[in-house]
Order: structure tokens, then C-alpha cells, then sequence
């Protein structure tokens, strides 16, 4: 239901206007006289209105594109949500974000922290081309960092630069001896350049250095597929899953799985194979989340709580798994097990679980009051009726 402007002839005209989708309407303050709609979001300016914002406003209602919004609220780009120097969440203008970073790290050229982190945000928003300036200034100041090496790898493969990116990503690969991702990107880079034999060689170089990295597996399945079919795929990954150094490790089961939940129609495909990953390795928190989550979807709650009860004890380490269980066992509404869980997560040592823990309980304890409130108004509601007489009915005393 939309709201009048003015009280003027219009109003009524709009109140019988039914909005749907994804619309929204800006209009002052004083077009509320009842008080803001439950569904509002307040925007309010932190520089003064353009006079053309108060312009319009002052017709009443307005209609705007997203675009055109962030223009009148003084917005140079879209907004972007960034946190001020007490962590509160503010919007922003992209450009004048990306400006900002740009002068903070002019002031101090030769700070690199500063460099990186108006690089990631350039990367962020795929501003690639002034990325791989700022990225390249980072490489030949900072040596021998590898992820810096990697990010400008990346970034020139994105801009298609891919002798570049070889260069690059094979420099990285010589500084992150035990990371998989340098090698994984150069076979995505081979790719592109149409060499098989050097995609391939690469992708099972980036397993051979981390065996549990299921993105290389998974892009071991996707390359395999898309050259003889999703059987041949499978056969592939359980044939070097087989090999002695792999047996025994979830990961490429966990790919194999990820292939089948992207799709509605694979979900029992894909819990057939999370199950094996967790058959694999029982002590895997990744196969235990993926396996729990495709039991959640299905809203199999029970297999959720036989699933994740063993690991208890992981939980206060992996915030993803408290979370899948503490969503079954509240769903299920076995509250005192739900307690003794938060109870225990709130000692952990791991910050954003102790958050976890602390939003939770005082969520539970919003839904236990709410129950309360609603077992005392039926109880007097109760109260208030006479049993019926014989023959009549009951009648409030």
C-alpha cells in the first residue's frame, strides 16, 4: 500500500495503487503522518540535498531509478558500504571510495599496506586496469611477497594479458612453494591459451602441492567433463583420489559434490557423494558442512543432528558447523540441547563463534519469552470462558 504525498486529491488516487516487485518510493518526512511504514528504510544525506532532490520532494513522491537515487542523495558512484573509525556500518560513493584510497596511499607512497588495500578494493569493483598499476608498484617495492605476485597474476589474466600473467603467476609459483592457487591459475591461464597438456599438468600440480585444495579438484572434474563427459570425469578424480599419497582425504569427493548441489535437480547426486567424503574422512569439517547443509536443504533434520553430534568439540572452532546444528536442533525445538550448546560455545576461544554463541541466546531467549507471552494470553483468554451450559453454549464471564 503506498502512502499519500500531501493529503491532496492525489492521495487517493495513490492509495489504491498496489506496488510489487522490486519498487520503492522516496518522499519526505511529513507523507507519513501515521508514522513510517514498517517496510521503510531511512536514507538520509550526510552532505546537504541538492536542490533538485528538494525540489522533487517537495512535489511529493518521487520515481527514481537506483542510479538516479544515489545521484540525488549526493552519491558520486553507487553506494558502497564501508565501516567509519568506530566499525558502524556507512554508505558511500564508489568513486569517491576509490579517490579516497587513492589519496590516502599518495600520502604515503611507499606504505604498502596502503597500496594493498586500495588494490583489493579496486579488484573488488573490477577496476582491473588501474588494479594492475597499483599492483605492479606493489610487486616491484614489496620483493618477494608471493600473494602480492598472485594478485597481479590474476588481475592481468582478467585483463587478457596473458603472457603477462604467465610471467607473473610462474614468479608467484616459485614464491608459494606449498600453495596450490599459483599453479591452479596458470592452468586456467593455459586454458585460454588452448594448451591442453600444460592445463592439465598444472592442475595436478597445484593437488600434488596441497591434496585437500577441492578447488583444484573441482577444476580437475570441470576439465576432464568438458572434454569426455561427466563419467569420464568421475572416473579421473576417483582414479588419483586412489593414489597413495591421496587415500584417506575428503577433498575430492567435496568436488565432486559441489558439481551435483549447484543443480536442483543433482541433490540426492550430491549427497551421495558428501556421504562418501565424510565416509573418506569422518574428522573432515568441510565434508561434515557440505553434507549437513545438503541434509538441511531437505529439510532431513534429524540426519542434520545424528550427523554433527559426534563433533561437538569441533564446533567451538568452526563457526559453520555450530551454526548447521544449532539450526537443526532449534528447528526441531530440543531447546535444552540447543542451551547446552550455546552454553558451550560460549567459552570458545575462537572470536566469531563466542559472537555466534552470544546472538543466539539472546534469540532463543526472544523466542522462550515470546512462547511465555503466548501460553499466559491463552491460559487467561482460558480463564475468561464459562464451560457451556447443557445443551447452550459457553459464555464469557
Amino acid at each position: 500500500m503506498t502512502q499519500p504525498a500531501n493529503g491532496n486529491n492525489g492521495a487517493s488516487q495513490a492509495s489504491s495503487l498496489t506496488l510489487t516487485g522490486g519498487a520503492a518510493i522516496v518522499a519526505p518526512v511529513q507523507s507519513f503522518p501515521n508514522g513510517i511504514p514498517g517496510n521503510a528504510l531511512v536514507v538520509m544525506p550526510l552532505s546537504k540535498p541538492t536542490d533538485e532532490l528538494v525540489d522533487k520532494l517537495q512535489q511529493g513522491p518521487v520515481v527514481i531509478t537506483q542510479e538516479q537515487m544515489w545521484q540525488l542523495l549526493g552519491f558520486n558512484g553507487p553506494a558502497v558500504q564501508v565501516q567509519d573509525d568506530q566499525g558502524r556500518p556507512i554508505a558511500i560513493g564508489l568513486e569517491d571510495l576509490l579517490a579516497g584510497l587513492d589519496k590516502h596511499w599518495q600520502e604515503a607512497p611507499d606504505d604498502l599496506n596502503r597500496a594493498r588495500m586500495y588494490a583489493q578494493e579496486l579488484l573488488k569493483y573490477n577496476r582491473y586496469e588501474k588494479a594492475e598499476t597499483v599492483l605492479a608498484k606493489i610487486v616491484a617495492k614489496g620483493g618477494l611477497v608471493g600473494d602480492d605476485w598472485l594478485a597481479l597474476g590474476v588481475t592481468q589474466m582478467q585483463l587478457e594479458k596473458f603472457d603477462k600473467a604467465e610471467s607473473t603467476l610462474k614468479g608467484a609459483q616459485n614464491i608459494m612453494k606449498t600453495n596450490p592457487y599459483p599453479s591452479l591459475h596458470l592452468a586456467k591461464l593455459y586454458k585460454q591459451k588452448n594448451d591442453e597438456a600444460a592445463q592439465r599438468a598444472m592442475t595436478l600440480k597445484a593437488i600434488d602441492i596441497e591434496p585437500n585444495a577441492v578447488d583444484a579438484w573441482g577444476y580437475l572434474f570441470f576439465q576432464v567433463r568438458e572434454k569426455d563427459g561427466e563419467e569420464a570425469a568421475i572416473k579421473e578424480v576417483e582414479k588419483i583420489a586412489g593414489g597413495e599419497k591421496n587415500k584417506g582425504r575428503a577433498a575430492p569427493f567435496i568436488a565432486i559434490q559441489g558439481f551435483y548441489a549447484e543443480q536442483e535437480e543433482g541433490r540426492e547426486q550430491a549427497i551421495r557423494w558428501a556421504k562418501r567424503a565424510v565416509e573418506t574422512n569422518t574428522n573432515d569439517p568441510l565434508a561434515l558442512l557440505c553434507l549437513s547443509a545438503l541434509y538441511g536443504q531437505n529439510n532431513q533434520l534429524d540426519e542434520v543432528i545424528r550427523l554433527l553430534q559426534p563433533h561437538e568439540a569441533k564446533m567451538a572452532r568452526d563457526v559453520r558447523l555450530a551454526h548447521n546444528y544449532f539450526e537443526a536442533l532449534f528447528q526441531s525445538r530440543q531447546i535444552d540441547k540447543v542451551t547446552k550448546l550455546l552454553n558451550a560455545l560460549a567459552g570458545s576461544q575462537d572470536r566469531e563463534v563466542k559472537q555466534f554463541a552470544i546472538e543466539r541466546s539472546r534469540a532463543v531467549a526472544q523466542f522462550l519469552q515470546q512462547q511465555q507471552q503466548q501460553l499466559a494470553q491463552a491460559a487467561q483468554q482460558a480463564g475468561n470462558v464459562s464451560p457451556p451450559a447443557p445443551g447452550g453454549v459457553a459464555r464469557k464471564g
